[in-house]
């Protein structure tokens, strides 16, 4: 009776500690452009001599971080996303709304969409706006670098004209097929993937 019992306990550990290594392993968040990482921080007051801290011998604790708190809204269709955190505004437009098949040329429903993105700029009086250019991984690789910078070009210049500001400063490129947020093994995820974003500090003053 006690062999089995122990067995029992050996087992379910066992499984704890592989469900603890898989946790620990898996992401599933997808990359990010250079630049684009989660930036909102805050000193918290902790103190490292607390007796009711339980550090390993020779422990130090690291410097403290507040955790970027992110909010994400897609539309029903996924046409668009946006995704709001502690430090940035982030907006994805899929390229079928702004462009034609394989085409820069933005299409009809286009500025509409932008414009609305221009006017949540000026609301948060953002200053630094960067336009992002993806593929799907169809095609030649240099083929969706040139077309996804192409893409984000047509996007900042409509951006451009709405906020006609001379302080307002773009970074603009074209990332191809790099830093896919779906699987590009089926259509729904390559469309996903095929998309513009604008991204922009949030509550300048």
């Amino acid at each position: 009776m006690t062999h089995v019992r122990l067995t029992l306990i050996l087992t379910t550990t066992s499984l704890f500690l592989a469900g603890t290594a898989l946790a620990a392993h898996a992401d599933t968040s997808p990359s990010v452009p250079p630049g684009t990482e989660p930036t909102a921080s805050a000193p918290v007051n902790v103190d490292a001599n607390d007796p009711d801290l339980k550090l390993p011998e020779g422990g130090t604790l690291a410097e403290p971080k507040v955790l970027d708190i992110k909010q994400v809204v897609e539309d029903q269709s996924g046409d668009e996303r946006r995704e709001d955190t502690n430090a940035d505004v982030k907006f994805a437009l899929q390229a079928e709304v702004l462009f034609g098949k394989d085409s820069a040329k933005l299409g009809a429903e286009a500025k509409a969409r932008i414009t609305s993105i221009a006017d949540e700029i000026k609301t948060q009086n953002g200053t630094r706006v960067r336009v992002f250019g993806f593929t799907d991984d169809l095609g030649s690789a240099a083929h969706g670098d040139v077309l996804s910078k192409q893409r984000a070009n047509a996007v900042q210049d409509i951006l451009d004209q709405e906020l006609n500001d001379p302080n307002v400063t773009f970074e603009v490129r074209g990332y191809g097929e790099q830093y896919p947020i779906s699987s590009n093994a089926t259509e729904s995820g390559r469309k996903k993937n095929r998309r513009v974003e604008v991204s922009f500090p949030r509550g300048e003053n």
